[in-house]
């Protein structure tokens, strides 16, 4: 297969932002100088000399305006204007690692090339495997970028042993770049003072000279790795025109003009990056005083009591050995273990709580699911890693399969010894890791074939050889081709050894072909950047140090979106709303949820210190936004206050200037809204907030939360019952409303003039006195203040005054209705109620409509008619999209329904009617009806709740289709809602025999008194 890329809006944001900088600059291509040809005696000259070099910024463009150009792009970015220039010149953009921040610098290039001519790049990197990982980044967009330019990249790496590349990257009139890793220039080794040495074997002249003189542009990637001071020093050498630098992690100390900044938090809402899910160990217990205990996780069933997934040690010949059983209530430890002494006081299974996914023994003592009690060796932990790396493998995979995405899971270890070894004749046999996860693999495939039974996944599980399905990734003994550990860099204890990423880099597209059985990796934990590969899905440490890790270099390798088989990224333009449900991150770490959620959100909001906290006006006053126009404007303090009152008047900010979770919710479902006023600034509104740092947002998911998703059962979905029931309710109808439109306006007129009543809009101004300062905490808390007078202020509005509302268009937009009957009944109502349109228009235009659909359901209910239709709804409304809920919240786990769970509206009366029907003898099978299953009506889409087959013998052999309410009585409908009823009864009427019923009730003995 091979990688796809398209233009996406933040990278062609970072590239403009850079480009900008040089507004002003002519494009000069012929920028051509005489190449020091060197001095070799006796040798015939055959070279030719002219070079190509960057032209220079024109002396219109001082350093002046160089600075507004700066500040103008960060004004338009949210970021804070730089008081001055760093350097000649120094641009920083700030990149969320796994947004393709290599993409945006070579499409930087190109479009620096385009613009101005500059045609001389030198990519700076801190390592061998971020140099390897950039080298395959100009490889694989080689031919996109082609497509969008029409012009190729001459790339290479530096080599001191191949200097002819630095007479062709200065003599060539084409797009060059140069990768060089710092060490190769500013080491004390020979190889490094190469480029500083006038050589034989280049004509006795200085390579650092032959560079320097093309005035490269530098582009520094991970600075932070890169400029020590010695460093920084000798980057002088190379003369460049100007540094751009990138990262995702700068020091705050070296933020030089930073013009564009997409970080983690940014990243992460946007939906650029996969979501985090962290599956924690936690170990509990005193060591060596209680028997070795791990709780796996908690099954459910269909039709028999949870069991658990129960980690213990057994007693073999050989000694002891760790293994996961399936228990349930009475399984005796003691017993189970060959009579182990830890487990004799009373370890007898007690309980199985799916509701807390725990475990309790007749001795009292509780566990939860993740828990690792007692006596626990490095052994067993890493055990307990792999296991669970191969069950949120499978589970993912499942999900995955169908969408011809491959999933991939990793495994970070210190040696090559734990995977791989070698005999004295040199043949190799599985380390402890390997041994480990060949063992673990098969159980758990073994009981998932079982449970799954056969399908096209199972197929896929049956054709992959356990020994072919997990490979290694290290440096290779060339001599003997045998793994090896390989070089590891003293300071940055990353590998040296391009071996090692060759192989990596080589295989990334392979890896993501379902043909390549491989789908675990084994890999070196020197091996932290320059590499990825964007179905990664699971990442698992299995260290032997204590030393403490970074959270964010931890996850970094499995940050990328994923993309199919096609090589087609699942990104927001393939997926929608679904993105993160597929993207999906778990990291299956050696410590608990909390300890390393707490990590990970600590060192996020390190490198997001400098976002705001609140919303307030300030947030948004001075900012240069673009309008829906395509008009730039800076937002003064008028329009600011403006903003921030909408904001709240919405529900979108807390009194404490916080954003609420109906903003996010919102926003996530595009249901964001504003006054009227400030449409044409909607999106720079949403832009500015996404600034606002929210620790909850980032904060990752616990894998082991009681989230569920439906998976269908086929059995029950191909049982003659529910299929006859499907051919029986499927059908499709058109509809057709006869009423006297007339008669709609004259009701309409006197329920608006009787019922509409739009409310004035008051502030409320409250006075207060500081009665004294007892302590800064309690003057911090506010309640060294008493409050004093309040009085309401009108808030004078009209809907004359520099806002124009097209009334009649938003009401026939919310009715349906012609403009034609919307002017007869706007101009019928009375004047006074009219009137009330400038107290608040967007109230009066929402209440007006309701009030105008309450009647036009009224007259539906006595007018319409169905017709059947040849169409009819297809089976795929039962699979997509993949339903999800929460154990204990929304979900119940399911013995007659067609998934495996029953997913309910957050209501008592759903609840105790799907757990009445899932006990009933007398029902078959049912399902809550899906989204996708609708009946259409001319007050909306209508979705009815249950579809039920009863079992032939015990009532009288009917479908039932029905909607549960809580309470029957008529007056407690709202007309929209009875109006959709009523049109439910017509369809069913149209489209079924006497076997179909369609009734609304309100729990499961009014169903079963209709039924029989």
């Amino acid at each position: 297969m091979k990688l796809k890329f398209k233009h996406q809006k933040f990278q062609a944001e970072a590239t403009q932002a850079v480009c900008d900088v040089f507004l002003g600059q002519p494009f000069l291509s012929e920028t051509n100088y005489l190449i020091d040809q060197g001095n070799v005696k006796g040798q015939k000259e055959l070279y030719n000399f002219t070079g190509f070099k960057n032209h220079k910024l024109v002396p219109e463009l001082t350093d002046k305006v160089i600075l507004d150009n700066i500040r103008k792009i960060q004004r338009s970015h949210q970021i804070a204007p730089s008081d001055k220039l760093e350097g000649k010149y120094n641009l920083t953009v700030e990149m969320e690692t796994g947004t393709g921040k290599t993409y945006v610098y070579i499409k930087t290039m190109l479009e620096l090339n385009k613009r101005y001519g500059w045609s001389k790049f030198i990519v700076v990197v801190p390592s061998i495997a971020i140099r390897e990982g950039v080298y395959k980044s100009f490889q694989i967009t080689q031919e996109h970028f082609t497509e969008d330019y029409g012009k190729k990249i001459n790339f290479f790496i530096y080599n001191s042993a191949q200097l002819t590349e630095i007479d062709r990257f200065a003599s060539d009139s084409n797009i060059n770049v140069m990768i060089i890793n710092s060490q190769a220039f500013n080491a004390r080794g020979k190889d490094a003072r190469r480029i500083y040495m006038k050589l034989d074997s280049f004509r006795s002249r200085r390579p650092i000279d032959v560079i320097a003189q093309t005035n490269p542009i530098l582009i520094i990637d991970e600075p932070q790795s890169v400029e020590g001071k010695q460093t920084v020093e000798n980057l002088k050498n190379f003369n460049p025109l100007f540094t751009l630098r990138y990262s995702a992690t700068h020091k705050k100390d070296r933020m030089f003009n930073l013009i564009y900044r997409l970080d983690a938090m940014e990243a992460y809402n946007k939906k650029l990056v996969k979501k985090i899910a962290v599956k924690g160990i936690s170990q509990t217990g005193s060591t060596g005083t209680e028997g070795y205990l791990y709780l796996e996780g908690i099954n459910i069933y269909k039709d028999k009591n949870p069991t658990a997934q129960l980690g213990f040690e057994t007693k073999l010949k050989s000694g002891l050995k760790s293994t996961v059983r399936t228990v349930s209530v009475g399984f005796n430890l003691y017993e189970q273990s060959g009579n182990l002494e830890q487990y004799k006081d009373r370890y007898i299974v007690s309980d199985i709580d799916a509701r807390d996914n725990s475990v309790t023994f007749q001795n009292g003592k509780k566990i939860y699911a993740g828990d690792v009690q007692g006596a626990v060796n490095e052994d067993q932990l890493r055990r307990i890693q792999i296991r669970e790396t191969i069950l949120s493998h499978i589970e993912k995979e499942r999900q995955l399969y169908s969408k011809g995405i491959k999933v991939l899971s990793l495994f970070f270890i210190d040696e090559v010894a734990k995977y791989k070894q070698y005999d004295e004749a040199g043949t190799a046999f599985n380390g402890q890791y390997a041994d480990i996860f060949v063992e673990e693999y098969n159980d758990i495939i073994g009981s998932l074939q079982l449970q799954f039974g056969e399908d096209s996944y199972v197929d896929y599980l049956k054709s992959i050889d356990t020994d072919n399905t997990h490979a290694g990734y290290f440096s290779i003994d060339k001599k003997k081709g045998q793994l090896i550990d390989g070089k590891i860099e003293r300071k940055t204890k990353e590998s040296t050894d391009v071996d090692a990423y060759n192989l990596i880099m080589k295989d990334k597209e392979r890896l993501l072909s379902f043909e390549e059985p491989v789908r675990f990796i084994f890999s070196h934990s020197a091996l932290k950047e320059g590499w990825d590969n964007p179905n990664v899905f699971q990442i698992c440490t299995l260290k032997q140090s204590t030393a403490e890790t970074r959270k964010r270099q931890e996850v970094g390798r499995g940050l990328r979106l994923c993309v199919n088989k096609e090589g087609d990224r699942m990104d927001i333009g393939y997926l929608g709303g679904e993105v993160h449900h597929v993207n999906q991150l778990t990291v299956i770490a050696s410590e608990s949820y909390e300890s390393f959620a707490k990590g990970l959100q600590t060192e996020f909001a390190e490198v997001i210190a400098d976002r705001p906290r609140k919303v307030n006006a300030e947030l948004f006053e001075d900012k240069l936004i673009v309008t829906a126009n395509n008009e730039e404007v800076i937002i003064d303090e008028d329009l600011a206050t403006n903003i921030n009152f909408s904001l709240i008047m919405n529900g979108y900010v807390s009194n404490k200037g916080e954003l609420t979770d109906k903003y996010y919710l919102d926003k996530d479902n595009d249901n964001f809204i504003v006054s009227e006023d400030l449409v044409e600034y909607k999106s720079a509104i949403v832009n500015i907030l996404d600034t606002i740092y929210s620790p909850e947002q980032i904060r990752p998911d616990n894998a082991r939360s009681n989230n569920v998703e439906l998976r269908l059962n086929e059995e029950k979905f191909n049982r003659k019952e529910f299929q006859e029931l499907w051919k029986s309710i499927n059908a499709k109808t058109a509809y057709v409303v006869d009423f006297e439109t007339d008669e709609l306006i004259r009701k309409a007129i006197d329920k608006i003039n009787v019922h509409l009543h739009v409310s004035k809009i008051f502030f409320t101004v409250s006075t207060g006195t500081l009665e004294s300062i007892k302590s800064k905490e309690i003057l911090q808390q506010g309640e060294g203040f008493k409050e004093g007078n309040s009085k309401l202020i009108e808030v004078s509005t009209s809907a004359n005054a520099g806002v124009k509302y097209d009334l009649i268009g938003k009401v026939v937009e919310e009715t349906g209705l012609t403009r034609k009957t919307i002017v007869q009944i706007l101009t019928g109502i009375n004047k006074a109620v009219f009137d009330q349109f400038k107290y608040n228009p967007e109230e009066f235009i929402l209440k007006i409509s309701k009030l105008i659909n309450e009647e036009k359901a009224t007259a539906i209910i006595q007018h319409i008619s169905y017709n059947k239709l040849e169409d009819s709804f297809g089976t795929e409304v039962f699979t997509e999209p993949t339903m999800k809920g929460k154990l204990g919240v929304n979900a119940l786990p399911a013995n007659k329904h067609l998934y495996d769970y029953i997913v309910f509206d957050n209501s008592n009366k759903e609840k105790e009617f799907a757990e009445k029907l899932d006990n009933s003898e007398e029902v078959s099978v049912y399902v809550k009806l899906p989204r996708g299953f609708y009946i259409s009506t001319p007050v909306g889409k209508y979705n009815p709740d249950w579809a039920i087959a009863f079992n032939k013998g015990m009532v009288k052999h009917v479908y039932f289709v029905a909607e549960t309410k809580g309470s029957m009585s008529t007056l407690d409908l709202r007309e929209i809602e009875s109006a959709k009823i009523h049109c439910a009864r017509e369809h069913f009427k149209t489209i079924s025999t006497d076997k179909v019923k369609y009734e609304v009730v309100d729990n499961y003995q009014r169903l079963m008194e209709i039924v029989k």
